[in-house]
Formats: structure tokens, sequence, C-alpha cells
């Protein structure tokens, strides 16, 4: 169980449409999960980031996932680690290392899900503290930046399991 305690946090929620499983199984996947900053868009300063994944694809406790990339015009990288996953309900990962961010720092992501009727709720936070370098930066735009990334996360598991109209 995680025991870093970290200053800041966001956390943001959806029912999704969905058995818990198939929602669970979507969210186990790393590269889901970080889509969002895999494209160039103008809250990654028009870079992006790839994903690596280990052998065990980030989907076991202990498992590593590494993001490098450019936002901004600057270098940015960071390796995580799969802490917590306990099939269909919960997964946590965290940053290890010394993560070279721009507007954060050390890093939680949590993923929780609920079963409810005819489908599931959707539970995806962040905890989090400022970068050491740029702590002003961090103070000014951290707390959009991880809003941004939540909200990402429950967005885009709400549009892969839309209904079709």
């Amino acid at each position: 169980m995680p025991s870093r305690h970290f200053a800041r946090q966001y956390e943001d929620r959806a029912f999704i449409p969905a058995d818990p499983s198939d929602v669970f199984a979507y969210v186990d996947d790393p590269a889901r999960l970080s889509s969002h900053m895999n494209t160039s868009s103008w809250m990654m300063g028009g870079g992006r980031m790839s994903t690596r994944v280990d052998a065990e694809r980030g989907r076991k406790i202990g498992s590593r996932i590494r993001m490098k990339g450019n936002v901004f015009g600057m270098t940015l990288s960071l390796d995580e680690v799969i802490t917590h996953r306990e099939p269909p309900r919960e997964k946590s990962w965290e940053t290890v290392g010394t993560p070279a961010l721009l507007v954060i720092g050390h890093y939680r992501m949590n993923v929780k899900i609920t079963p409810k009727k005819n489908g599931s709720t959707l539970r995806a936070s962040i905890e989090y503290d400022l970068p050491i370098k740029h702590a002003w930066l961090g103070k000014l735009l951290g707390g959009y930046y991880a809003a941004w990334c939540v909200q990402q996360i429950v967005k885009d598991t709400r549009k892969h399991f839309a209904m079709p109209a």
C-alpha cells in the first residue's frame, strides 16, 4: 500500500455504461491512459510524449512504464511503477526516480471502478507534488495540468464505451 504523502490532488468521476471488468481492461492499458500526452496539443505545448512499457506491459505490480518527449521545446521524461492492482476494481501507479517534468513533480495516479446498475462508476485521481525545479511554474499551472490529465482519462474512457446514437 502506498505510504508517500502528496501535497496536492485532483479527482474526477463518471458513470460508464459497461461492466467493471470491461472498464478495468480498458484503463489497465498504459498506452490508452497516456494517449492524451502522445499527441500534440496546446496543453503539451505542441510537443508529445512517447510511452514505453516493460515485458509486463504495465499490468502487474512492479511493472515499469517510461515516458519521454518534448513539451514547449524542453525534453521531459519520467519512470512510473505499478504499485497496486486489484482487477477489476483498482489500480495505482507512481513516479520513481527523479521525474524531469515541468509543472508537476512526483505523483501517484489511481483508478477505481465501482459496479453500478447498468454499468460502472470510474473514479480517476492524481496526488502530486510541485516540481523541485520551477516550483513557481507548478504553483501557477500544476493544478490545470493535473486536472487535464485526470479529465482526459475519464473522457477517453467514456468515449470508448459511449452508447451508439
